[in-house]
């Protein structure tokens, strides 16, 4: 039987990096992948002509200048810049919350109007130190904005009150008083141009590579066939789960081809009124400015992840924190298994932090 030296559990953007660092380095690796098709949440599917995120909407953005750098060694990037639209009944409004939000919901015009009315509704809350996500989100933006704009959103996404969410979830969301309808603060940005899939696929090309391939079932056949694991998978599921089930949000995907040629003119629209059942569709073309006769969307429904579905992000409250923690205490003790990623790490991850957090690791790997 061939002995590899890293057996790497997951054909995505963590395992695609730790795989060609180390090969890099002279390690002989294995990837398994118990999907069919490699690239994992980044997955892009061609539909007429339309490159298709398969796994939701993937735009990359990164302040790292060494990140940035590294990924540009796989793919030239397009300069489309995240600009998304929420619809609230009949009312749309652009995000992230900004000059443009902030005069159509009041029909305003300078900054000092916006923070004027935003600070009034403040202190009509009394909030002090926000204790949950609703505060958070009222003490960023005042009650109004929360209302239309957070509420209904975010309890779909979540599948729970927003009174019952931790506020930190909500601290990153983006808050400015100029017209700027650029989602993220970040210096870098785009869609790669041939799209996420070509980038694994050369990051894996000098590396074995086996589809549909089960981890557990694999590893009762091949108990000793790599000296260490990379493993991507859920955390608690390696550990069969004896410690409890960590929660996690799933999302399913109706994707569907119009004959039309642009279908909402934007290809993020979120939909925050709450009686809305799907939390936003994408229109794919628009990522790379197709021109396409037809068009692709896809809407998005979350939902609480059961056993046997995608988990696509944890649930990070101060319940399943705890349980992790009990997690990552068995993870430590696993010497010659290291868990990273989404998954492995129970964190929600940008693409850019997945990459800087592989980086990191394989060179903790070298050292040893």
């Amino acid at each position: 039987m061939q002995k590899y030296d890293y057996l790497i559990v997951g054909a995505g953007l963590y395992g695609a990096v730790m795989a060609h660092e180390l090969s890099k380095r002279g390690k002989k690796c294995l990837v398994i992948e118990k999907r069919d098709h490699i690239a994992g949440n980044i997955y892009c599917e061609e539909i007429e002509g339309i490159r298709v995120h398969k796994y939701g909407a993937h735009i990359f953005h990164t302040s790292n200048q060494r990140v940035w750098e590294y990924i540009n060694h796989f793919a030239q990037f397009n300069n489309y810049i995240n600009s998304p639209i929420a619809i609230y009944k009949d009312e749309v409004y652009n995000l992230p919350f900004n000059m443009n939000t902030f005069s159509k919901m009041w029909g305003i015009k300078t900054p000092a109007q916006a923070k004027r009315i935003i600070d009034d509704q403040i202190k009509e809350m009394g909030i002090v130190e926000p204790q949950n996500l609703e505060e958070q989100a009222v003490s960023l933006v005042g009650k109004d904005i929360y209302e239309k704009l957070v509420k209904g959103y975010t309890q779909k996404q979540w599948g729970r009150k927003c009174k019952d969410l931790p506020a930190f979830i909500i601290k990153r969301l983006p808050v400015r008083f100029t017209y700027d309808n650029n989602y993220f603060n970040d210096r870098y940005q785009g869609i790669p141009v041939g799209g996420y899939t070509e980038i694994i696929k050369k990051m894996l090309e000098n590396v074995e590579v086996r589809t549909g391939v089960d981890f557990f079932e694999f590893r009762k056949k091949n108990p000793v066939i790599a000296d260490k694991i990379i493993f991507t998978g859920m955390i608690d599921q390696y550990f069969d789960y004896k410690l409890g089930t960590l929660e996690y949000r799933s999302v399913r995907f109706e994707t569907e081809v119009l004959d039309c040629e642009n279908y909402q003119g934007n290809a993020v629209v979120n939909y925050t009124d709450s009686d809305v059942p799907y939390t936003r569709i994408i229109e794919h073309k628009h990522f790379e400015y197709g021109m396409q006769e037809k068009t692709v969307i896809s809407r998005e429904y979350s939902s609480e992840w059961k056993k046997g579905m995608e988990p696509y992000y944890p649930v990070n409250d101060e319940k399943n924190m705890k349980l992790y923690g009990q997690y990552k205490k068995l993870a430590d003790q696993e010497k010659n298994v290291v868990f990273g990623g989404r998954l492995g790490s129970y964190r929600y991850y940008d693409m850019d932090k997945v990459i800087e957090e592989a980086l990191v690791q394989v060179e903790k790997l070298a050292v040893k």
